[in-house]
C-alpha cells in the first residue's frame, strides 16, 4: 500500500486529495491518512494541504515498500550491530532465499580478517541470504557472481568502470569502493545457506578511516539513490542466480573485470603472508600465485594487497591455506 501511495504521489501533477487516493487504492480515507502519517514518520516529505497531499521530494531512504514485489523479504533498519548477524539468524530460522537485511548504520560491521567495516551514513550496507544448490567447496563462487553483478551494473547503468580485486573488492582507479564478506553453513557436503555482506560507499566519505578508498559520490560528483542501486543489483543478481548455468562460467565472466591478475600482490591471512605474481584464478575461485622460484601456489583464501615493486616470500608462507602446484 505504501509503495502504491508513493507512486501515485510521484506521478501526480498536483496535490492528490484524500478522496482521490481512497478511490485509487480502494480503501477508506482514514486508511489513506494512516499510511500517509506512517510515511511522514519514516522521513518522506509529504505535505498535507486543505486540498490534499503532495510529495515534495524523494528522500534516500531504504524501506520494504520501496521494493515492490520484495517487501516480505526486505528487513530495513536504521541502525544495527551487524546486518550479517541478523541475516545469519534469519537464515537459520528458514527465511526464503534472497532475503535482504539493510541498515543505514552498523555499530559492529565487519570486514575481512576481523577488521572493522566503518558504516558511515550515506553508504549502502546489506546482507543477502542465498540458498544455492552447491557443494560447500564451491560456495565462494556466489561472491564472485555478486562482485561481477556490481561491476556490470555500474558500467552499464552509470558509466563507471570498476575493477574487481581478488577475491571480493570493488575498485575504482585502485581505490576501494566496496567490500564483501561471506558466511556459509552446510549440511554434509552441500550448502544450506550462503550469506553475502556488502558495503558500498555511495554518498558517504570513507577516506577518514580508509585513505585509499572512494565513493560513488566522489567519483561522479553527485549523490546517487541507494534504493536504485540496491534494486538494480537485486534484479540482476536474482536473474543470475536463478539461471541453471549462472555459476558454470562465472570465473571466465569475472576475469575481464579483474584488477588483480598479472601483477605483484601480497596475500595475508591471520597466520601468514606470501608475495608473488597473481597469474590466474581457477574455476573454484582460488588464486594461482607465481612465487619467486617460478612455482605456482594455489591460494584458497586470504586478503589481497596490490603491490608496486619486486616481491619476496615471507618465511611463514607454509601456514597459508594454500596448495603448491
Amino acid at each position: 500500500m505504501k509503495s502504491r501511495i508513493l507512486k501515485f504521489l510521484q506521478d501526480a501533477d498536483d496535490v492528490l486529495s484524500g478522496e482521490q487516493m481512497s478511490a485509487l487504492l480502494g480503501v477508506s480515507r482514514v486508511s489513506v491518512w494512516k499510511h500517509i502519517r506512517s510515511l511522514q514518520a519514516a522521513g518522506y516529505p509529504i505535505e498535507s494541504t486543505p486540498k490534499g497531499y503532495r510529495l515534495t521530494d524523494r528522500p534516500d531512504v531504504l524501506q520494504p515498500w520501496e521494493f515492490p514485489g520484495r517487501e516480505n523479504r526486505m528487513h530495513c533498519h536504521d541502525a544495527v550491530d551487524s546486518t550479517m548477524a541478523i541475516a545469519r539468524q534469519l537464515a537459520r530460522d528458514g527465511c526464503p532465499e534472497f532475503t535482504v537485511v539493510t541498515a543505514d548504520r552498523q555499530t559492529k560491521g565487519r570486514g575481512r580478517l576481523g577488521r572493522i567495516w566503518h558504516s558511515r551514513p550515506g553508504g549502502l550496507y546489506f546482507t543477502i541470504v542465498l540458498r544455492p544448490a552447491l557443494p560447500a567447496q564451491l560456495s565462494s563462487l556466489t561472491t564472485f557472481a555478486a562482485g561481477l553483478t556490481w561491476a556490470r551494473l555500474l558500467k552499464e547503468t552509470y558509466g563507471i568502470d570498476a575493477g574487481l580485486k581478488w577475491p571480493n573488492d570493488l575498485l575504482i582507479r585502485e581505490r576501494k569502493l566496496s567490500g564483501m564478506l561471506s558466511e556459509m553453513e552446510a549440511q554434509g557436503e552441500w550448502v544450506t545457506f550462503v550469506n553475502i555482506g556488502i558495503g558500498l560507499n555511495v554518498n558517504n566519505d570513507p577516506t577518514a578511516e580508509e585513505p585509499n578508498s572512494t565513493s560513488l559520490a566522489r567519483v561522479t560528483g553527485r549523490r546517487l539513490a541507494r534504493r536504485d542501486l540496491l534494486e538494480g543489483f537485486l534484479d540482476r543478481f536474482e536473474r543470475k542466480m536463478a539461471d541453471p548455468q549462472g555459476l558454470d562460467n562465472i570465473i571466465a565472466e569475472w576475469k575481464p573485470f579483474a584488477a588483480t591478475l598479472n601483477r605483484p600482490v601480497k596475500i595475508v591471512t591471520t597466520r601468514a603472508s606470501v608475495e608473488g605474481i597473481a597469474r590466474d584464478v581457477d574455476d573454484s575461485g582460488a588464486l594461482l600465485l607465481e612465487l619467486p622460484d617460478g612455482s605456482l601456489q594455489r591460494i584458497i583464501h586470504g586478503d589481497c594487497f596490490h603491490q608496486a615493486g619486486a616481491y619476496g616470500q615471507d618465511d611463514s608462507a607454509d601456514s597459508l591455506s594454500a596448495e603448491r602446484i
